[in-house]
């Protein structure tokens, strides 16, 4: 499918100026899915310059047009649900079913933001001077440039795009090279829909000819990134140098506690599907599981039956629970976890390595791991995989302190049948997002992201397109 596609700028699909390509793997099996066009330089250039020559007609379209054409979107994507939902299957390796979701996760967020675009408001504010007014609007940003992860190939492209396209932006999207199909399956439905030339374009290549144009370029106004802390860390320097707004959705390494007054089978039940989604490689899972001493045995005991009973298989087997790791260097990461959590003294439940019965794919067994130190690398780092570290506490104040103890501040969960104890954690931790009794954090009319080093600005809900938009202000004599 990749060369029915490739490049779409300025509206139209086309190969690589200088006919470069690489490789696409299924994750589940190892083999080649075929050979994806990737941009030089020259392709960067041209996509910067389509969107800022687009910009100029499209912030000026009403916003019930671009409403309109959100809707549009959204609903051509609905009617492409089992082809993208096969595609990001076939280049992640997530269970179709888990696919499916993410997709009409991504479509929800095209029908919030075509609302959104509705909602822009501005104020007035009295003025000191006499016949004076304060009028305060807000504008486009200008040419915003997305950079997504492999993780959620739709989710991420569409939490940027959407509120980009309904504030009136016109967007550079960058996803990972592991995962081009489902970018342009969504671009597809874009370009179906009708989207004006130049406002939406998409470039599939490394980072030497994609990064450096971008955030060199005087033209892009705003970046936005899904990533790894390290990069986003770059990406805040590189963006100095043309002043670029800037927002980061980025790591995590979720606490999950559970008090002595849980609900443990309704904690267990939610808390092993949540853990092993996508292979353990989604940023607000939890990492870390903090669980009262006097229930600290049987939710271990809980926890690593119900992981052992996972069926693992390529995502497209409808029986598969769990699929693959995305390639070899995230097996490679979890060896390390896993090895340094033996060295520690860590008493391994369930898992710990590859599994016998699966020769192909990048596969690694669920595994739950107790009786570490809060400096071991499967509590004190983002594991991104199927680990789960389970630990005892005695006192709400010490695991606050253990659950802050992270540089990271993504998510955090908290189970619970007191309502002042939840009231009290969400109030004492150290997160951007914190689920009671509940792991439902991504929702299009809820915001998301993160505190400390797991970044700044908000993906999703009224406040996701803020981010898009310049505040103006123009004080009015009458």
């Amino acid at each position: 499918m990749y060369a029915s596609y490739g490049l779409f700028i300025d509206g139209i699909w086309s190969g690589a100026a200088q006919g470069a390509g690489t490789e696409v793997t299924d994750p589940g099996n190892g083999q080649i899915l075929g050979i994806v066009p990737v941009a030089g330089i020259e392709d960067t250039k041209a996509a910067i310059a389509s969107a800022h020559h687009a910009f100029r007609t499209w912030r000026e379209t009403p916003a019930w047009t671009r409403a309109e054409l959100l809707h549009k979107i959204a609903d051509i994507m609905v009617r492409r649900t089992t082809e993208a939902a096969r595609q990001m299957t076939l280049e992640t390796g997530k269970p179709l079913a888990q696919a499916g979701r993410e997709w009409a996760l991504a479509t929800d967020q095209f029908r919030w933001y075509a609302e959104e675009a509705r909602r822009i408001y501005g104020r007035i504010v009295e003025s000191r001077v006499p016949g004076g007014r304060l009028e305060v609007t807000h504008e486009p940003v200008g040419v915003v440039a997305a950079f997504t992860a492999w993780n959620f190939p739709a989710a991420l492209i569409a939490r940027k795009v959407a509120p980009a396209l309904a504030a009136g932006c016109c967007v550079i999207v960058r996803p990972s090279v592991e995962v081009p199909g489902v970018a342009m399956i969504m671009f597809d439905c874009l370009r179906e829909a009708g989207i004006p030339a130049g406002v939406a374009n998409l470039l599939i290549g490394p980072t030497a000819n994609t990064y450096k144009p971008i955030m060199t370029s005087p033209v892009v106004r705003k970046v936005s990134l899904t990533g790894s802390t390290r990069v986003g860390q770059q990406m805040i320097r590189d963006s100095a140098e043309t002043v670029k707004r800037i927002s980061m959705e980025l790591g995590g390494n979720a606490a999950m506690i559970v008090f002595d007054d849980a609900d443990v089978e309704k904690a267990l039940d939610l808390a092993v599907p949540t853990k092993y989604a996508n292979s353990g490689q989604v940023c607000v899972t939890p990492d870390r599981f903090y669980v009262h001493e006097s229930l600290h045995d049987r939710f271990a005991a809980g926890f690593a039956a119900r992981a052992r009973a996972l069926r693992l298989g390529h995502g497209t087997e409808e029986a598969t629970q769990m699929g693959p790791l995305i390639n070899q260097r995230r097996i490679n990461a979890i060896e390390e976890i896993v090895a340094d959590a033996r060295d520690r003294g860590g008493n391994i439940l369930t898992g710990g390595g590859r599994p016998a019965d699966i020769n192909a794919g990048f596969f690694f067994e669920p595994t739950v791991i107790t009786g570490l130190p809060d400096d071991a690398k499967a509590l004190a780092e983002e594991n991104f995989g199927p680990v789960a570290a389970i630990t005892p506490f005695s006192r709400a104040d010490e695991v606050f302190e253990r659950a802050n103890g992270s540089e990271m501040g993504l998510s955090a969960y908290v189970f619970t049948r007191d309502a002042g104890r939840a009231r009290e954690a969400a109030a004492q931790l150290e997160a951007g997002m914190v689920g009671v009794n509940s792991f439902a954090l991504a929702a299009a009319e809820a915001p998301f992201g993160g505190i400390k080093a797991s970044g700044m600005g908000r993906e999703g809900g009224t406040e996701g397109i803020l981010d898009y938009l310049n505040v103006k202000l123009a004080q009015v004599l009458i």
